[in-house]
């Protein structure tokens, strides 16, 4: 006899969540409600975190596809000359992979073609504006907010007809690059806006690029969360644009809590940055997201340097002893992440939001 067909689970809660049949709000419940029913509600997927980059190789063919067609276009870029040009052709781009993803998105529902349309849709926006405000005198810093902005824009409206996860990560991308434009100072000895060098020479290490990314990081912790709290188990759309926007809000904030290193010449700074980290940890755990501490590998890969090498040039020797602490650190930090975060929550007191976090181990 037949093995008998399962017709109902998660895969089919997030299809009929990215159809429109059901609300993220409606799909949670209805997994709760499934969970209470067979008594296993603490026993969803707390292993792991939900991400899809790809379902199969053909997305990674169509996507190859998609890059080297859109590729061909933007190469038009160099053949043909004239700022009218640099303005039309990239909206062209855009225009083209607004329209590809009416199909390969809305239809095929293929993520990894998503990606890379909306990563040329926005790239070819950005582009265009930033050729057409180029020809206002508006001085590089205006320009590049202006068309930033524009692009931000461009990429919530996408968001909004083809609800695609990564789209609010490209979104955040430009708005990171729209905070920098809009916090960075400049003057005597510092450059000047008006030319692309003293653009260039502006983005140093100091304390207005640290305010950017400290705003953008809380702004994007923000978005993560409110989009997190929808979706506490972590089905739907809705998880699925929070993690990205994770990402960003990681790397943002812990370049702001470890750009003291830097400044200040490194071994003074180890142990409050140290600490820092470790409350950033600690938020990890307690809203149940890797994808927020991964991004502050690399700093944290900096204070173990400073840890070893001090201010001197590390051997390798130091870079042996570097990579197996932080490689010890995430291990550890990986394999017990579930009992780790249960007893970290049980410690904790009722705060609000608590309730609409992803569910814990209420005992050891």
């Amino acid at each position: 006899m037949a093995e008998e067909q399962r017709l109902f689970g998660t895969d089919e809660l997030r299809a009929a969540v990215a159809s429109g049949i059901l609300t993220e709000a409606q799909a949670a419940e209805l997994t709760a409600l499934a969970h209470d029913r067979a008594g296993k509600r603490a026993a969803l997927p707390a292993e792991d975190e939900p991400f899809e980059f790809f379902r199969g190789f053909a997305e990674i063919f169509i996507a190859v596809g998609l890059s080297i067609l859109l590729g061909g276009i933007a190469l038009l870029l160099n053949v043909i000359g004239g700022v009218a040009i640099l303005i039309a052709i990239p909206a062209i781009m855009a225009v083209i992979a607004w329209w590809l993803a009416g199909y390969f998105t809305l239809k095929r529902r293929m993520n990894l073609p998503s990606m890379v349309l909306v990563s040329a849709y926005a790239g070819g926006i950005y582009v265009s504006a930033l050729t057409f405000f180029g020809q206002m005198s508006m001085g590089l810093k205006g320009v590049a907010l202006v068309a930033a902005l524009v692009t931000v824009g461009a990429v919530a409206l996408w968001f909004r007809r083809f609800k695609l996860p990564f789209a609010m990560f490209v979104l955040g991308v430009f708005g990171l690059l729209a905070t920098y434009a809009l916090f960075t100072q400049y003057g005597a000895g510092r450059g000047n806006f008006d030319t692309i060098e003293g653009w260039a020479n502006s983005f140093v290490p100091r304390l207005d690029l640290t305010l950017a990314s400290l705003v953008f990081g809380i702004a994007a912790f923000a978005g993560a969360m409110w989009f997190d709290l929808q979706d506490r188990y972590r089905i739907g759309r809705y998880a699925a644009t929070a993690f990205w926007l994770h990402l960003l809000a990681g790397a943002a904030l812990v370049n702001t809590i470890a750009g003291n290193l830097y400044q200040s010449g490194g071994s003074a700074s180890i142990l409050p940055t140290v600490i820092a980290l470790c409350l950033f940890a600690l938020v990890a755990l307690v809203i149940d997201r890797r994808s927020m501490l991964t991004a502050g590998t690399a700093y944290i890969a900096a204070v173990i340097y400073w840890a070893v090498a001090g201010d001197g040039r590390a051997s390798i020797r130091d870079w042996a002893l570097i990579l197996i602490l932080l490689g010890l650190f995430f291990t550890l930090l990986g394999t017990w992440w579930v009992p780790l975060r249960g007893a970290l929550m049980r410690a904790l007191p009722s705060f609000p939001g608590k309730d609409r976090l992803p569910p814990y181990s209420e005992t050891s």
